[in-house]
């Protein structure tokens, strides 16, 4: 036997474990070992690069075919504004239906909606009202899809301490692809126009249906479903507004959803007409954007537990608005760059850390109900948000609405801050009984009375 050889493996071998030890990827990506979240992450990525090829070839069509800021904000809400509407009726749909299936579905549809637009670009009938109603109809898929995927995270992970994680990673790989997409897209728009960035969002859905197809999904417990779908919404709502952490926290990320979050519409306008660029500026200021929220979301994925995540939601709300004030300010492309950066940073941490808490505390037959009003919170709000943006613009300009907006944001963190020592008392008994927290019997015995939210 080769000693030497053995000894130098085994070194080797050692000194890769330490390493990864050292830069925490044990810790980072330990929900990759579950197969089912592993086919989801992969196929995920590479379908939403194609995503935000498609979100950021959009609006600049829609500005150069008509150099309308209201007309951009227009667009922006007629692709939202389902969300709001269906969402919630969708979250109770959700709870009764196979999640895995209604994802494969959704995956098929929005493939069809992408080729659908690069069909109508190709053919050189594509106007401002093709795009609007054909956003209308993605708006309508995402209505289910969103919610469908936030709520089949649970399915994919056996253990719940690694929940937090893969939401983590999901931020993580969504801003990945924030962060190639739009560089990608404005190269694209630059050489070839934007039918293309269409045509390649299409046919990147076929990665994220062919992993869902592979997956092995355990059947679900099904509860009985003795009330009707008006009854089951009635109940979802009572469920997320009647207890303080749950409805506080969605409240913030409406608000930060319907004054912060439009910033991405007006983009063009501050890429074309404020910094005098064109879609490569435009691109790089979308993907400044994804650098942060990736920087925020590994610190997310890094993080061993969800205890004490709440103290710092407000917080990363008065980041966002912060940057979003900053960003307004300023006419250098570089200053606008990091600015920009530490807004993704904000947007991401607040978003996730929502997210992260309430997938932890909610119980798993509301589970879609709840999801379905974030959805409507993080992007139902949004359609308002961006026509309000895209009026505001043209009365008062682009960098005054966002200075609007961030301070918004920033006056809603310091409301939560103000809410803060009632939601850690409600939340405190749920992760005592999850095990997130750890007490003498006695301790808990006594925090038995609010184990789980209230059902009235």
């Amino acid at each position: 036997m080769n000693y030497e050889f053995v000894n130098n493996s085994m070194i080797k071998e050692s000194f890769k474990n330490q390493l990864v030890r050292a830069l925490g990827l044990s810790t980072i990506a330990r929900s990759l070992r579950y197969r089912n979240y592993r086919l989801f992450f992969y196929g995920q990525s590479i379908s939403l690069i194609g995503t935000w090829i498609q979100r950021i070839a959009v609006p600049w069509l829609v500005y150069r075919l008509t150099g309308s800021v209201f007309l951009l904000g227009l667009v922006g809400f007629a692709g939202q504004i389902p969300t709001f509407v269906i969402a919630p009726f969708a979250g109770v749909l959700i709870d009764r239906w196979n999640r895995h299936k209604i994802l494969v579905v959704t995956q098929v549809l929005a493939m069809i909606q992408a080729l659908v637009l690069a069909f109508l670009f190709y053919d050189k009938s594509i106007s401002v009202w093709h795009i609007a109603i054909l956003s209308v109809f993605l708006g309508i898929i995402n209505a289910f899809d969103m919610p469908a995927r936030q709520s089949f995270v649970v399915d994919m992970i056996e253990k719940k301490e690694d929940l937090g994680n893969a939401i983590a990673l999901n931020s993580s790989m969504v801003n990945s692809a924030r962060l190639l997409g739009p560089s990608i897209a404005g190269i694209l728009i630059s050489l070839t126009g934007e039918g293309v960035c269409f045509l390649i969002n299409g046919i990147s859905y076929v990665f994220v249906i062919t992993f869902l197809l592979m997956m092995k999904i355990a059947p679900r417990k099904k509860t009985a479903q003795d009330t009707n779908v008006l009854q089951n919404l009635k109940e979802g709502f009572k469920y997320t507004f009647g207890f303080i952490p749950i409805r506080y926290i969605i409240l913030l990320l409406a608000l930060v959803s319907l004054m912060g979050m439009p910033y991405t519409v007006l983009m063009p306008v501050f890429a074309k007409t404020i910094l005098h660029g064109g879609p490569h500026t435009f691109g790089f200021m979308m993907g400044a954007t994804g650098i942060g929220a990736l920087i925020g979301a590994f610190n997310m994925a890094s993080r061993k537990s969800v205890a004490g995540l709440e103290k710092f939601i407000p917080w990363f709300a008065a980041i966002f608005g912060f940057g979003l004030i900053t960003f307004s300010l300023s006419h250098n492309f570089v200053l606008s760059l990091l600015l920009l950066l530490i807004t993704g940073f904000g947007m991401l941490m607040q978003m996730t850390s929502s997210n992260t808490i309430l997938q932890t505390i909610v119980d798993d037959d509301k589970r879609g109900r709840v999801m379905s009003f974030y959805t409507m919170a993080f992007m139902g709000t949004a359609p308002f948000g961006s026509l309000l943006a895209g009026s505001l613009a043209s009365k008062v300009g682009a960098p005054n609405t966002l200075i609007i907006g961030g301070a918004a944001c920033i006056a809603g963190g310091l409301i939560f801050m103000r809410k803060l020592p009632e939601i850690k008392k409600s939340i405190r008994p749920i992760y005592i009984r999850l095990g997130i927290l750890h007490e003498v019997a006695s301790g808990i015995q006594t925090a038995t009375e609010l184990t789980s939210p209230p059902e009235e």
